[in-house]
């Protein structure tokens, strides 16, 4: 826009008795070419006060309406107002004679079907077809900070985890306020976006420029489309203006638009340019958007490829999607389709860890395509993230035609993903899930130092490690600067990936290595590398028979343990439906009930002897129960709270099926008399386990032997290759005391 002059601006501040801190913010604004982010600066007062102020300037002066057009009418409106004043110093148009809104509309029908046919569709991946950028967009929100550039240190992202349940622990959880993708680029007239590798940059310029040719974001602009990497390799190096007047598309009434400043000009994938051309294109950007500094600009751009900046710019990031994006995104992908979205969503939430990845639009779209196939996700989880980061290391440039410059020669995908695992166990084993980039940098440096033709000059190794994690982050987004300095892997579920990948195929699952994994048995932070560990050994036996001894080890010294153990095989024989499968539903029951953090103050507590029965007992009833007669959901939650009701009793609220209890024995009383019922009322008397555990370290103990078992039947049940023998081994000794362990060991070496 024209700068005004102050004098101007002040006897018009004056005139339209704007309050002082309303005059300050107009004049800075329409006196100079400052973006929002400047003029804040400047006035000392934070983005959302000066757009506050200005709210009340547009007021004053009777202009209503939202985004960028405000500010233009306000503009139009002084610059006539100027130039019928005597001491009117701004010049005329260079040609008055055209008529620019003209133009504009000409040209804009000129180019429709061009930006139709380049941004109104999307194939990534292995789509077999193009599909509709209606049929898979997802609003996109903006953090106006750079997370990568937030002054905090370790303890402060800690802040934001919760180590204790780690279903739900956050790698650099973002907490700052999150700003609609379409209003940031409205507030900044030049723009940079930031984000990760697949977080969906180009999906939503090419949004911005669909909306902006149908009228339905900056209508009174023509949008200008451009791949910086097919820019950068354009016959004779052409500059950035004749390269776009020179398009069939355009005519030649587009430089006197761009002239005009009205365009939006999209400059995508500033990171996918190569190293020789880059200086020339980014020169390039820097002359056309200070030649003509009117027009709006939106450049996106890799988070890590800071090397290039541009003064009048404002810097963004793209925000992970969050659990509403999602969803969203996932309405639209399954609308009309065999696979219900609800049924992706509700999958989606019984699986944290591969909800965790589903952040990145990347790899949200890679679940999609992997769950549209066969309507659930892969019980082995560990070949799901393979491929997730097969298409981060190898495929999603490649797809692209996009070949970047190996920052290190000798690190192909292969190495780079042994790097990754030697990192990742190291700062797992330490509980570092944030590390400096220093740290970092040393790991990478002890890691290439061995590479055949290293470079083995200190100085060199240390320039080389800058630039290998800096290539790891900008091309493949797995590990990511969280705050200035400091460094994690992008997800969790990465962290444990690669931790369970170093000691299963880089040791080579030896002896050692299995266990050193085993050690970590009880260590519930580990549970998640114990399943991906046996989902990509190509034997899992040797790993899940260690883990069933690591488990039985925990008997020691707990002679209440044993005392429950034989109570479970002398008492809980339901018939010829008991089995196996029982056993797990039963042994997960009884992990739930010692993992309570109050256990042993309920079982010693002088409550109501029915109510404690009730609490105890109420987890192996209710799941040996839902054998035979499951019940609905709804139903369930009749009872509930009718119970609650009756009882008047507080009941623990992380226990939620323990209020079903009353109603279903009345419920099953009602159905039949059969022998049945007494075996169930049965465990409510002997499940009374307040006779075996009398101190809190033997219900710790109990709670520690159920968790490991849980965990050794989750591994066996989650698709990985076991032998028979080995299976056999395991059911056959389940849930048995020590004695009993050895007693069947030695009958079985001495039968013929």
């Amino acid at each position: 826009m024209q700068p005004l002059p102050h004098d101007f601006l002040t006897q018009v501040a004056q005139e339209y008795n704007l309050t002082e801190e309303q005059q300050q913010a107009f004049v800075e604004r329409f006196s100079s070419n400052k973006n929002e982010q400047e003029i804040a600066e400047a006035l000392h007062i934070t983005p959302n006060a000066f757009r506050t102020r200005m709210t009340g300037v547009y007021s004053k002066f009777s202009i209503s309406g939202k985004g960028p057009g405000k500010v233009r009418q306000l503009h139009d409106f002084l610059i006539k107002k100027h130039q019928n004043s005597h001491a009117s110093t701004i010049p005329e148009p260079s040609n008055p004679a055209i008529d620019i809104e003209f133009l504009v509309q000409q040209a804009r029908e000129m180019v429709r079907a061009d930006i139709q046919y380049r941004c109104g569709t999307m194939r990534v991946l292995d789509m077999t077809h193009p599909i509709g950028l209606d049929d898979i967009y997802t609003d996109v929100n903006i953090l106006e900070t750079i997370t990568g550039r937030r002054p905090k240190g370790i303890n402060d992202l800690l802040q934001h985890c919760n180590a204790e349940d780690f279903e739900r622990f956050a790698l650099g959880k973002i907490i700052e306020e999150r700003v609609p993708g379409l209003k940031a680029v409205a507030d900044y007239s030049k723009l940079i976006i930031l984000g990760k590798p697949g977080a969906g940059k180009t999906t939503f310029l090419k949004y911005l420029a669909i909306q902006c040719i149908e009228g339905e974001f900056f209508g009174d602009r023509i949008p200008i489309f451009i791949t910086l990497k097919d820019f950068s390799e354009a016959v004779n190096q052409p500059t950035l203006l004749n390269y776009i007047i020179q398009s069939p598309n355009y005519g030649v009434s587009l430089s006197e638009i761009i002239d005009q400043g009205q365009a939006l000009v999209l400059l995508d994938g500033l990171d996918e340019v190569r190293e020789e051309d880059s200086h020339r294109v980014v020169n390039e950007i820097r002359h056309f958007s200070t030649q003509f500094l009117n027009n709006h600009f939106v450049i996106t751009c890799r988070i890590a490829a800071r090397e290039y900046t541009f003064e009048p710019f404002t810097e963004v990031e793209i925000a992970d999607f969050d659990n509403t994006q999602i969803s969203n995104f996932a309405n639209k992908w399954f609308k009309n389709k065999a696979v219900k979205p609800e049924t992706f969503i509700n999958h989606l939430k019984k699986s944290p860890r591969i909800q965790e990845i589903a952040t990145s639009p990347l790899l949200l779209t890679l679940l999609c395509l992997t769950f549209e196939e066969t309507g659930d996700f892969p019980a082995n989880r560990s070949e799901l993230y393979k491929e997730g980061l097969d298409v981060l290391l190898k495929k999603w440039d490649a797809k692209r035609g996009i070949y970047r410059d190996q920052v290190y020669k000798k690190l192909s995908p292969q190495r780079k993903e042994d790097l990754l695992s030697k990192i990742a166990l190291t700062t797992f084993e330490a509980g570092d899930y944030f590390f400096k980039q220093k740290e970092a940098e040393r790991y990478i440096t002890d890691y290439i130092r061995n590479l055949p033709g290293a470079n083995t000059d200190e100085e060199a190794l240390q320039l080389d490690s800058e630039a290998v994690l800096n290539s790891i982050e900008e091309q493949h987004g797995l590990l990511i600067e969280r705050a200035k300095g400091i460094y994690s892997f992008s997800h969790l579920t990465f962290h444990e990936y690669f931790t369970a990948r170093e000691l299963i195929i880089n040791q080579q699952s030896s002896e050692e290595a299995l266990k050193k994994l085993v050690s970590h048995l009880t260590d519930r932070r580990w549970h998640e590398v114990f399943l991906l560990g046996t989902g990509m050994s190509s034997d899992a036996g040797r790993l899940l028979i260690l883990m069933k001894h690591e488990a039985e080890h925990l008997m020691d010294g707990c002679e209440g343990l044993g005392q429950i153990l034989d109570w479970v095989n002398n008492h809980l024989i339901l018939g010829d439906q008991w089995d196996y499968w029982d056993s797990l539903q039963l042994i997960r029951s009884i992990y739930r009930v010692f993992n309570h953090s109050k256990f042993y103050e309920i079982i010693t507590s002088k409550s109501n002897l029915k109510n404690k029965i009730l609490i105890i007992g109420s987890y192996p009833i209710i799941l040996l129960l839902k054998f035979s007669y499951p019940l609905p959901e709804d139903i369930a939650n009749k009872f509930a709270g009718r119970l609650l009701y009756s009882l008047k009793f507080q009941i623990p609220p992380d226990w939620p099926v323990c209020v079903l209890t009353g109603y279903i024995l009345r419920l099953w009383q009602s159905w039949s008399k059969e022998k049945k019922i007494n075996s169930i009322l049965e465990i409510i008397e002997y499940i009374n386990v307040e006779k075996y555990i009398h101190s809190p370290e033997e219900a710790k103990s109990v709670e520690r032997y159920s968790y490991a078992t849980q965990l050794l039947l989750d591994c066996l049940n989650s698709d990985c290759y076991v032998s028979r023998e080995v299976q056999e081994e395991i059911k056959e000794t389940l849930l048995l005391p020590i004695a009993e362990i050895e007693k069947r060991k030695i009958e079985k070496r001495q039968s013929p």
